[in-house]
């Protein structure tokens, strides 16, 4: 059986207990992207000030919604959502019996660019693809979770070029600050994946030694143009 499952993902579930409570309705005033149409999306939770606390992918299962999220982010995601909760009857819990799963070949491909391959949850089997997904997705200069992203700005994670942010859908937890820096170009450093020698320690988020790779986090300005990716340099 061909190696799929990323075990350093997790599923929360979010369930509406009551039939009135609409689940697209809660996180649309609280995550960067639309919610409302098509999905899967990438989206975020941000600080009021527009800063990065989680950054997850959003599915449609049934009536109910999906994220898939960092396994290690999982208790301090649910605990995030659940304080905006307030009484609302909305069930947020991890939901164990799925996983995430990933091939580089294109079917469904994930919302942020097609290049990344296909993407789905399914059943907990399989062998684990998470050094090969690494390697796929850092060839490609994007960056995800906790280590790479931390508490940076959104945009400043390369969201609005991987559609991980609607600058027409309304209101969400970090949008001012997010929509004044898209309107007034104001994106002044960026996450750019480069290799480990060129790298620069002082604004290293963190090293990939077996990949000979590193994320830095770096001013517009000292970016070599010949270390961005094409979806970046064309920006």
């Amino acid at each position: 059986m061909t190696a799929t499952r990323l075990t350093n993902r997790a599923v929360i579930r979010l369930t509406a207990s009551e039939p009135s409570e609409d689940l697209r309705g809660f996180l649309q005033g609280l995550v960067t992207n639309d919610v409302s149409g098509a999905l899967p999306v990438w989206a975020a939770l941000l600080t009021p000030q527009g800063k990065v606390i989680a950054d997850f992918l959003i599915w449609e299962n049934g009536a109910d919604l999906l994220i898939d999220c960092d396994a290690d982010a999982t208790d301090a995601l649910i605990k995030r959502l659940s304080m905006y909760r307030l009484r609302r009857k909305i069930l947020i819990a991890r939901d164990d019996t799925l996983a995430i799963h990933w091939r580089a070949e294109l079917q469904d491909h994930d919302p942020r660019m097609p290049a990344l391959g296909s993407r789905w949850i399914g059943t907990v089997e399989g062998e684990a693809a998470d050094a090969a997904w690494l390697a796929h997705r850092l060839s490609l200069g994007v960056c995800e979770g906790a280590a790479e992203l931390g508490d940076l700005l959104w945009l400043e994670c390369n969201a609005a070029e991987l559609n991980g942010v609607s600058f027409s859908k309304g209101c969400y937890v970090g949008q001012e600050n997010t929509a004044r820096m898209n309107w007034r170009q104001k994106v002044n450093r960026r996450l750019v994946v480069v290799p480990l020698d060129r790298s620069d320690p002082g604004r290293q988020r963190v090293a990939y030694p077996a990949l000979g790779l590193a994320v830095d986090h770096l001013r517009v300005e000292d970016m070599a143009p010949d270390l961005l990716p094409e979806w970046l340099a064309a920006d």
